[in-house]
């Protein structure tokens, strides 16, 4: 029996998906109440490019782990017990245990927010459960697999003894290779800010941070049982999570024991961008915070409801506060990673890098000095805005990041001649490639706003300006008023064409033939006819 079995009452769906745009699609099966954004995970994950069944892709990896010393009387709740985590969407394995990649440290992925009860408490019991399980088989796996793992391979003795030239260096011995155990694998947490908007907790709060503290200082202290006294981290003072805060204790209590062997060490940190957050549903990666309160599809993320119903609020609320003015959920700021940052930094082994609050947490400033380009995802919002420059009709189209920023605009006059939009279009490209390399748009705003050209006059189908002196003065005065929040004032009305002189009539005539002092008198001049 594999752990193909564990999913036969599970409701699946088959749809077409692909890892990537330009791939062609594949049949996947995956549980029906998954959205499309895991299907793509699994089309990813899965080898070969013909169908992909995720039942019989995660059988795969299970019997794998349950392959060796935990096989035999336990195969059976073992392989159950990960089979129901992946499907709860609460824990799934790294990319290297899907392909079977021995040779690299293994992890598992955890979703905080799956943990998360309907009555806004934490399910303590069972995540400590769920990381002690998991510990377990990472360090198993490091017993039978350590000799795959490249780079962490000892050095072989030359043979003959040592060379003359070379010192001998003594090995280390069984106390000190004690002190530093093994490194079995990671346990990689992630969707911070869902779990607390689910317990009814803002992000940006002391009371936000506090929770997280406690949560993450549990799964340190669970994965690192077994290490030694010396290598369990002291929980926070205070929680304010009911029940947690015991739960600690008793778990650093039966941990915090002295060993002559300590097992093999299973490290905490945060999760990274890829296919495993895909796949458990996450709304952001690791510890970041939730920038959108809007899923791919553009349906409200789960945790907007959960903070819409811990404010008491519901949607038809929410909506008319929103368009009273009101700020309902206001996003939290960079300012507000930086702070969960510096709080989580002593209670985990692994943080990534420091979030700069000085700088757009999504697209930095330095990605201009590195060359580096962040494209827009495939699927992305913004807003369409038609309008009438004296009389001449344009469309301004903006694709937006997850965060709101500006990534890319489009300039279409719909009834120039097709070399006024050509040039049009080959601006609004070069605009949207130098904001995706991370030039500011103050800059382009102040560089084409109040520019003067025709069709110039009354702005029509757009409060945000009543007269512009040229098309590209009213695109990016309008830009400057939605991303900036800066609205610019119109410039003087001005007639170009008042004081311009006939161009062609009436002509100067000469009044002789010649300017050389003759004066004979001029030809007489007729008009002729050009075929």
């Amino acid at each position: 029996m594999t752990a193909r079995s564990h999913w036969n009452g599970v409701r699946m769906r088959t749809v077409e998906a692909a890892a990537d745009p330009d791939d062609t699609p594949r049949s996947v099966t995956l549980p029906a109440d998954w959205d499309d954004t895991a299907a793509e995970a699994v089309a990813r994950l899965a080898p070969g490019h013909g169908p992909a069944s995720l039942p019989e892709l995660a059988a795969r990896w299970i019997d794998d782990l349950c392959a060796g010393e935990v096989s035999g009387p336990v195969i059976g709740p073992v392989a159950r017990t990960l089979s129901c985590l992946l499907l709860m969407r609460q824990a799934a394995p790294g990319e290297s245990l899907w392909h079977g990649h021995h040779d690299r440290r293994p992890a598992f992925v955890i979703n905080l927010a799956a943990f998360v009860e309907a009555d806004n408490s934490f399910m303590a019991h069972d995540f400590v459960a769920a990381l002690r399980l998991l510990a377990r088989v990472l360090r198993t796996l490091a017993h039978q697999k350590l000799h795959m793992r490249n780079g962490e391979l000892p050095l072989p003795e030359p043979e003959g003894g040592a060379v003359a030239h070379l010192r001998a260096v003594a090995l280390p011995t069984a106390s000190e290779t004690h002190e530093r155990p093994t490194v079995a694998g990671a346990l990689l947490l992630t969707n911070l800010d869902a779990c607390l908007a689910g317990l009814g907790l803002d992000y940006d709060s002391e009371a936000g941070r506090d929770a997280a503290c406690s949560i993450v200082a549990l799964a340190t202290l669970v994965a690192h049982a077994g290490e030694g006294a010396d290598a369990m981290p002291l929980p926070p003072v205070r929680s304010i999570l009911p029940g947690v805060s015991q739960i600690a204790r008793s778990v650093w209590q039966e941990a915090a024991v002295e060993t002559d062997q300590p097992a093999a060490r299973v490290e905490t940190g945060f999760s990274t961008p890829g296919p495993i957050d895909a796949l458990l549903g996450v709304e952001a990666c690791g510890l970041a915070p939730v920038f959108s309160p809007l899923r791919p599809d553009g349906r409200l993320a789960m945790s907007t409801l959960a903070r819409l119903a811990s404010r008491g609020l519901t949607l038809e609320a929410a909506f008319a506060a929103t368009l009273a003015g009101e700020s309902v959920l206001p996003l939290p700021a960079a300012a507000s990673h930086q702070a969960m940052h510096r709080a989580l930094s002593g209670f985990v082994d692994r943080v990534p890098a420091r979030p700069d609050a000085t700088r757009d947490t999504l697209a930095t400033r330095a990605g201009l000095e590195r060359g580096v380009r962040r494209h827009l995802p495939a699927r992305h919002g913004g807003f369409t805005q038609k309008t009438r420059i004296g009389g001449h009709r344009l469309f301004l189209r903006t694709g937006e990041y997850a965060d709101g920023s500006l990534g890319e605009i489009s300039l279409t006059p719909t009834r120039e001649s097709p070399m006024v939009r050509s040039l049009m279009d080959t601006l609004g490209q070069a605009v949207s490639i130098g904001l995706q390399y991370g030039a500011p748009l103050e800059s382009y705003v102040e560089a084409f706003a109040y520019t003067q050209f025709g069709p110039a006059g009354t702005v029509e189908g757009d409060p945000v300006a009543s007269y512009a002196t040229s098309m590209l003065d009213y695109a990016f005065r309008a830009l400057s008023d939605a991303y900036l929040g800066r609205r610019l004032p119109d410039a003087p009305h001005e007639e170009t064409l008042a004081e311009s002189p006939a161009p062609m009539l009436p002509l100067d005539l000469p009044g002789s033939g010649n300017d050389d002092g003759d004066d004979t008198p001029p030809r007489r001049r007729g008009l002729r006819l050009v075929g």
